[in-house]
């Protein structure tokens, strides 16, 4: 078996991945903060999660997967100030902010689930933790690491001497020009809240008592108190986008090192942006796309996972219209080869070979989509084609396994029908083709031609 390799942020190389128990794999990935969709660029992140996964499993690894939902906490400004993002959404709407959260989770969970994302073994979210996030600010406190302002406690980075080194921040350049940006209590630039007190002006909808008064935790403490809960510290694989370097992760290896004298994770990999008209895609930039607005345009969500696919994780992916119609054209192709090839016996050994290489070179996805379509250009009997390519789906998600159970849900005789009609066409016996397409939809089936050859489906 050809060893894994990731590129680990934290040592700005490609490292061979050693998981702290053998055979099994503590994976962490932060999920969204649930106050709006979820746009095609946010989920670009869990593919890339996902095929991560599915790669480790694909090594006959087990994983042990844990996402969170921010449901409270992150605020408007990373500099842990302005509304809280749920609550504001919250007023806008004219709803309770938890109606809200529960309303784009169930969202964002379906969204999984049209681009073929396994799901994590442990869903978690904030307002479910805020005992353990209270335990971790104490023990902080007990530690020292801690300071007290007039809107909450806040984690004071001077005292951690390897502070920023996930995102190989200049603290010392930081410390140089705080004392012209520093306007309010902090007393680093660099410092962030743990635990955010109510405003005593208002009565916020999330609060919660704690030993320093009513308030809410502060964005970053969440992630630190659940990924240690569910996979102990240290755990093997901490990932998010490459947004989350800088401050959210940076401050979740501070706080939770901090605590605990222990290494938060071994290995961090982090997802590039997707782009659009040269700006990364992002709600405050209003360019933001959804899943359903590709599928109100009759775009297949698997099209977009194709897409994403044929970029490497860590370079940035230029959208277009265009490129998605290839993609999905390219999709297509794909399915319709697999309902011709015949049944599954021996695989290609030599390019399933060559594809788990491919993906355990730090998840080289735009190779093994090369691999594919080497296997289907090249002259390997259709059985075996079909063999390796559910083989590659294990990986890439394309949902093969669904065509082939599609083509199995369909009656002998509609089978039997569709395949004389290809055979008439290949003769170019249109007559014939014609009679037996009445035939099919006799039946109680749609026959639909297009460039990429036949899909029959049952009629609504």
């Amino acid at each position: 078996m050809t060893e894994i390799c990731f590129y680990n942020t934290l040592a700005r190389k490609k490292e061979g991945f050693k998981p702290i128990k053998k055979g099994l794999v503590g994976l962490y990935t932060c999920g969204p903060t649930v106050y709006n969709y979820a746009h095609i660029g946010n989920l670009r992140t869990y593919v890339f999660e996902d095929v991560l996964r599915r790669t480790l499993e694909y090594n006959g690894l087990k994983v042990k997967h844990v996402m969170n939902i921010t449901d409270v906490g992150h605020l408007t400004s990373d500099a842990d100030t302005g509304e809280d993002k749920v609550e504001k959404e919250a007023r806008k709407e004219n709803k309770s902010a938890w109606d809200i959260t529960d309303y784009y989770a169930g969202v964002f969970k379906k969204n999984l689930q049209e681009l073929n994302i396994k799901p994590p073994a442990i869903w978690c979210k904030a307002t479910d933790h805020i005992k353990e996030q209270i335990a971790l600010v104490k023990k902080l406190e007990k530690k020292g690491f801690t300071y007290r302002t007039g809107d909450g406690i806040y984690f004071n980075t001077a005292k951690l001497k390897d502070y920023g080194k996930l995102a190989r921040l200049d603290v010392r350049g930081l410390k140089a020009g705080a004392r012209v940006a520093l306007k309010d209590e902090k007393k680093n630039l660099t410092d962030f809240a743990l635990w955010k007190f109510s405003p005593k002006d208002s009565k916020r909808q999330m609060e919660w008592d704690s030993p320093w008064g009513l308030g809410f935790p502060g964005w970053h403490l969440e992630c630190s108190a659940m990924s240690t809960k569910y996979l102990g510290q240290p755990f093997d694989l901490h990932t998010g986008g490459v947004d989350h370097i800088s401050v959210h992760h940076t401050n979740e290896i501070a706080q939770s090192e901090a605590a605990n004298g222990k290494t938060l994770a071994n290995y961090w990999l982090h997802g590039e942006f997707l782009i659009i008209q040269d700006q990364k895609m992002a709600k405050s930039e209003q360019n933001f796309i959804t899943l359903a607005t590709l599928k109100n345009k009759g775009i297949n969500p698997i099209a977009y996972r194709y897409l994403i696919l044929t970029s490497h994780y860590r370079s940035k992916l230029n959208f277009s219209w265009k490129s998605l119609a290839a993609a999905e054209s390219a999709l297509k192709s794909i399915y319709h080869q697999v309902e011709q090839f015949d049944n599954p016996k021996v695989g290609c050994a030599e390019l399933e070979q060559k594809f788990i290489k491919a993906i355990n070179n730090d998840l080289d996805t735009p190779q093994a989509v090369a691999i594919l379509w080497e296997l289907l250009k090249s002259n390997y009997p259709t059985s075996a084609k079909k063999k390796t390519l559910l083989e590659f789906d294990r990986v890439l998600g394309l949902g093969l396994d669904q065509i082939e159970k599609q083509k199995l849900s369909l009656p002998k005789a509609v089978s039997k029908l569709a395949q004389a009609r290809e055979n008439a066409r290949k003769k170019q016996d249109f007559s014939r083709a014609d009679s037996l397409r009445k035939e099919i939809e006799k039946l109680g089936f749609k026959v639909e031609d297009t460039k990429d050859g036949l899909t029959i489906t049952k009629k609504d």
